[in-house]
């Protein structure tokens, strides 16, 4: 038998149906985010929210890395990119739009950019093209952040000079926190990041449920990982208790990853950090420390991130916040879609409006 396949039980997931039923009967009303875009994706995929009883709201949050970026960031590529710089980038941001073109435009009309899987190609391109100067694309979470700084440390402790990034790493915990304080969302708990926890420890949601009294339980990806951690957000907020639960020790301890976190502070430093659709927020973000200037393409290009411009009629900001759905969005399915992308969302493999679209259909999974 698959290893999956007993997290993806159907008579399991039935029981878990009446279960969450008799719970949800508790309640006249309970708000949940998942934070983690892969959530998001999982949630659509296998029809999760279909299992909610209607007291339960499950709404999205801004989990996915590529969707809060702002277009200034894909402007600052895209002249890098026509320097004559080489620019590597994971494929997800190829078509984020900017605020008047996407790294695929000017791919198409010369520049130089390369998309990967692995921030190490950015490394080899570095060590196979001397003569010039290649920059990463660094955005992303804690889980991303790990391996890019990794890399970064392999180019600095073998000598490799033509290497920089271009930072836009982004913090999970400030971000839940502001969304804590804003009074439109009223959320009573949050079924936390499982990729990103295994980094920074499931006690660091602890502030949450102490200070705030909202209720946090770390979740594995697998349908029934989802359901058992709704479970337990509903156990909660019935007891009227806030605590950290981690469903997913499988992989995350309460520490989180010590020797990827002193690697991250050796080399970052937090800032603040402009979200799309959510502003500024002081210190979720993370760049490169004085010490390392010689990596920040910023410093070695002499140029400024500016804020960009996004289309005025596109809602992504409204979606990452949770406030609304991806389906009121006017623009949703009709001029954006997958195939013509207005906004991040729509792009992303782990946007919001990508994964209501493309499991909109009734396309779930059945297994």
């Amino acid at each position: 038998m698959n290893y999956l396949d007993g997290f993806r039980n159907r008579d399991a997931a039935d029981r878990f149906r009446k279960i969450l039923a008799q719970l949800g009967g508790q309640l006249d009303q309970a708000c949940f985010m998942e934070v983690c875009g892969s959530h998001t994706m999982a949630i659509a995929r296998f029809a999760i929210r279909d299992f909610l009883p209607q007291s339960v709201k499950l709404v999205s949050g801004p989990g996915c890395p590529v969707c809060v970026t702002d277009p200034g960031y894909i402007d600052t590529a895209i002249e890098l990119a026509g320097k004559g710089e080489i620019v590597v980038t994971f494929g997800d941001m190829m078509r984020v739009p900017g605020s008047h073109s996407t790294l695929a435009q000017a791919r198409a009309a010369g520049g130089r950019i390369v998309s990967c899987y692995s921030p190490m190609t950015a490394l080899e391109l570095a060590r196979a093209h001397p003569e010039c100067t290649v920059t990463f694309l660094a955005i992303g979470f804690e889980t991303t952040i790990a391996p890019v700084i990794a890399m970064l440390d392999t180019a600095r402790r073998t000598g490799i000079s033509n290497l920089t990034v271009l930072t836009a790493f982004k913090l999970v915990p400030p971000v839940l926190a502001a969304l804590i304080v804003d009074p439109e969302l009223k959320i009573d708990g949050f079924l936390c990041p499982a990729h990103v926890s295994a980094i920074i420890g499931a006690d660091a949601y602890r502030p949450f449920a102490a200070n705030h009294g909202v209720s946090c339980v770390v979740a594995g990806f697998e349908p029934l990982d989802i359901l058992y951690g709704l479970e337990g957000l509903l156990r909660q907020r019935i007891a009227g208790e806030a605590t950290v639960e981690n469903q997913y020790n499988r992989v995350v301890r309460p520490e989180g990853n010590r020797v990827a976190q002193r690697l991250i502070a050796h080399y970052l430093m937090p800032v603040e950090a402009s979200w799309r659709g959510l502003g500024v927020i002081p210190a979720s973000g993370l760049t490169l420390r004085p010490e390392f200037a010689a990596f920040d393409a910023l410093h070695r290009h002499g140029i400024t991130l500016q804020p960009g411009r996004s289309n005025p009629h596109c809602l992504c900001g409204e979606v990452l916040k949770g406030k609304i759905n991806p389906s009121e969005c006017p623009l949703f399915g009709v001029a954006c879609h997958p195939e013509h992308p207005l906004g991040p969302c729509m792009v992303s493999s782990e946007g919001s409006c990508a994964a209501a679209y493309r499991f909109a259909s009734g396309d779930h999974d059945e297994r």
